[in-house]
């Protein structure tokens, strides 16, 4: 009997994803073609690129290979700032069908642009997304990404959509009503960041629903760095699959990277985005394999080119075979940013460290904050934990001893004695979007 339908041949099938297993020489040659468009058309029309090129000695035609790449000049964050709000745009505002924007919480909001084209490739990425994840038609997901300016919510929303799946855009925040929404629509798999779903399982169980009961299975989670801890927690927790994903506004949104079912690392897809891994301080390319910090170019962004943008993510590139039969090159999933680390009597610490210290300890939740403060002139971190219910204890003794369990995890991992104070269940905040772990009061204690 023929199927009615293609994607009746079961999860993880849909004919978009045949990029995902191009024979290396017929990418490379599809990501060259690519290039040279993208630089001529960057050179053609936005000041900046041009500017940085001519002080080079460098036109389009100097792109005569994938490896003169490296010839071209790195693009940063402030630079999309300095040029607010559309002073990178390659197209103009006739042919831009969206906008979207950073929150602005450290000066100016990052504008991005998408032209009708640039939709249709970020719907077919966030397609291939899914699909890596066996997220197929007929499914129903609960999308707990934000809408409106964050580009994670109408990202996810139209990938969802072009595969087939019934999608439930209820958003961020309410998260009775999630919950309500994952029992009673059936929901096989949702979309969130890794700390809110954690907050969704925690708040599940205080009404007395066990997700694992549910039909539920699987969870695509990104937007912040989180570990292979918190990947263990949340699938023994909900009884789910949980799949990472990476991407960034300033490049496309969600979509860049994905896991696939061999959840060892995520597969970029590079016929539209080319990554590079280059040594955060020389800015040297660094070869498959070395870990350093993540660079991106778009190859088919038509509204707003990005050249070689520094993401400030750590990780390294892996050019092995997949176990899935994917071509594309892994990306080890991100744990630590170049730009979030915290130094501490000469010691650089990040905060992926931390929670790994912490969630290696019986009795620890994962709901924790680092405080930064300055005292008598030197920096001190103090860890404040969540402990689970059944170890939370009025007997003094047995709190000392899980409070030196912790502290001496974190001194193992670290190489540094930090304050650890514990606290009840459910007293930390809680975030509805990205997790805030770190509290800096350090300009406060001046």
């Amino acid at each position: 009997m023929l199927r009615e339908n293609w994607n009746d041949a079961g999860p993880g099938f849909h004919p978009v994803s045949s990029s995902d297993y191009l024979p290396a020489a017929q990418l490379r040659d599809l990501q060259l073609r690519r290039l040279q468009s993208m630089v001529g058309r960057a050179y053609a029309h936005v000041p900046l690129f041009r500017g940085r090129m001519d002080v080079r000695g460098l036109t389009p035609a100097s792109i005569e290979s994938l490896a003169d790449l490296g010839r071209l000049p790195f693009t940063v964050k402030a630079d999309l700032r300095d040029t607010y709000p559309f002073g990178l745009f390659a197209s103009p505002m006739s042919e831009i069908v969206r906008l979207h924007a950073s929150s602005g919480t450290t000066g100016k909001p990052i504008v991005v642009a998408y032209t009708q084209e640039d939709i249709q490739v970020w719907s077919s990425v966030m397609l291939r997304t899914f699909a890596a994840a066996g997220i197929s038609r007929g499914d129903i997901v609960q999308n707990a990404f934000g809408y409106g300016l964050f580009t994670g919510g109408l990202g996810a929303h139209y990938g969802l959509e072009a595969i087939g799946a019934t999608v439930v855009p209820v958003s961020g925040g309410n998260t009775d009503r999630q919950v309500m929404l994952l029992r009673d629509f059936k929901v096989n798999a949702i979309c969130a960041t890794p700390s809110y779903f954690l907050h969704l399982i925690e708040r599940a169980a205080e009404l007395g629903i066990d997700l694992r009961d549910l039909p539920l299975r699987a969870g695509v989670f990104g937007a912040e760095p989180w570990t292979p801890a918190m990947r263990q927690r949340i699938e023994a927790d909900a009884g789910i699959k949980a799949f990472d994903i990476y991407g960034l506004s300033e490049i496309i949104g969600p979509g860049v990277a994905a896991e696939c079912s061999a959840q060892d690392g995520l597969h970029v897809f590079e016929d539209h985005f080319y990554p590079e891994v280059i040594d955060p301080e020389t800015g040297a390319v660094l070869p498959d394999g070395q870990e350093g910090e993540l660079v991106l170019t778009t190859l088919s962004k038509r509204a707003m080119p990005m050249i070689r943008y520094r993401t400030r993510d750590i990780t390294r590139l892996v050019a092995e075979p997949c176990a899935c039969g994917r071509t594309l090159r892994r990306m080890q999933r991100v744990g630590r940013r170049s730009d979030d680390m915290m130094i501490i009597h000469g010691i650089n610490v990040f905060p992926s460290q931390i929670e790994a210290a912490l969630l290696a300890v019986e009795g620890a939740l994962p709901h924790y904050r680092i405080v930064l403060r300055r005292e008598h002139g030197l920096d001190q971190m103090q860890v404040e934990i969540e402990v689970s219910p059944e170890f939370f204890s009025d007997r003094i003794g047995a709190m000392e001893a899980l409070r030196g369990r912790i502290a001496h995890s974190i001194h193992n991992i670290t190489g540094l004695n930090v304050a650890v104070r514990l606290a009840e269940p459910h007293s930390l905040p809680r975030s509805e979007g990205k997790a805030k772990r770190v509290w800096d009061e350090r300009q406060d204690s001046q």
